[in-house]
């Protein structure tokens, strides 16, 4: 499996037509792409991007009660669909999606016959975009920060197993560690498509700063024997993310490594 990470968009209007090209957006069939974008964009680009969006998005967009969230929701969605159209060969405003019992988006079936799957998270003024053909996917991404009831929430949230590693953290790695467990929990429900249904203390996930990303355990079947790989990431300073990806019996070939990128 090849993995291609890339930085997507600018503050002017014209994001839509930089750096996405159909002909370098069709994805092998063992490539995963990811992308990262600002979210920061000027208002004539809001406008621009808004136009894009579903009427159900534009009514979603309106019920955000900070100008802020509402920007960040608007560009991170019509920024999804000029992605997805760049792959499918349509325009942004005519890609449809579909959702899964618990929420994942996907392609609407009745309005494409691509098997294109992907993913989408934002924190702040980032967002990353996972794409992979035939493979399910999920993706997350977390600014790190100081939690005050950081172990309280790691007591309720991590796998037994996960919340003695990381009580046994020095302080000042808790933070990291913190997040980077909570992304890559994330990014492995919402790869699995069932959301908090799937109760995270059925999963364990390496996390200790400078350790490889890795499943450790699904209920009882070994992380490697799992169907699922893990890759870390930061796709800007002061950001961690993670990207699961489904095997579908053939080797995940990640990267050893990932680089920080300037948005």
């Amino acid at each position: 499996m090849r993995i291609d990470a890339r930085v997507a968009g600018s503050n002017s209007a014209q994001v839509s037509q930089s750096p996405i090209n159909i002909e370098d957006a069709v994805l092998a069939d063992d490539a995963v792409e990811v992308v990262a974008t600002t979210l920061d964009v000027g208002r004539d680009c809001v406008r621009a991007l808004t136009a894009l969006l579903s009427e159900a998005e534009r009514q979603r967009a309106g019920r955000f009660a900070f100008d802020r969230d509402r920007r960040r929701f608007i560009v991170a969605r019509a920024r999804l669909r000029q992605l997805l159209a760049a792959r499918l060969g349509v325009a942004p405003e005519s890609v449809e999606l579909a959702y899964g019992t618990h929420g994942k988006p996907a392609l609407a079936r009745r309005s494409t016959d691509s098997d294109l799957r992907f993913n989408v998270s934002h924190s702040e003024e980032v967002a990353v975009y996972a794409f992979a053909a035939g493979r399910e996917v999920g993706i997350d991404v977390e600014v790190v920060h100081a939690i005050t009831d950081a172990d309280d929430i790691a007591a309720r949230s991590f796998s037994r197993r996960e919340n003695e590693a990381y009580l046994a953290l020095d302080p000042r790695d808790k933070p990291l560690g913190f997040f980077n467990c909570w992304t890559r929990k994330e990014a492995f429900i919402k790869a699995l498509g069932d959301g908090l249904y799937y109760s995270l203390a059925r999963f364990d996930v390496s996390f200790a700063p400078g350790e490889r990303a890795r499943i450790l355990r699904v209920e009882n079947t070994p992380g490697d024997d799992c169907g699922w790989r893990m890759e870390s990431f930061s796709p800007a300073p002061g950001l961690v993310a993670a990207l699961v990806v489904e095997s579908r019996g053939r080797p995940a070939d990640f990267p050893a490594s990932w680089s920080a990128v300037e948005m």
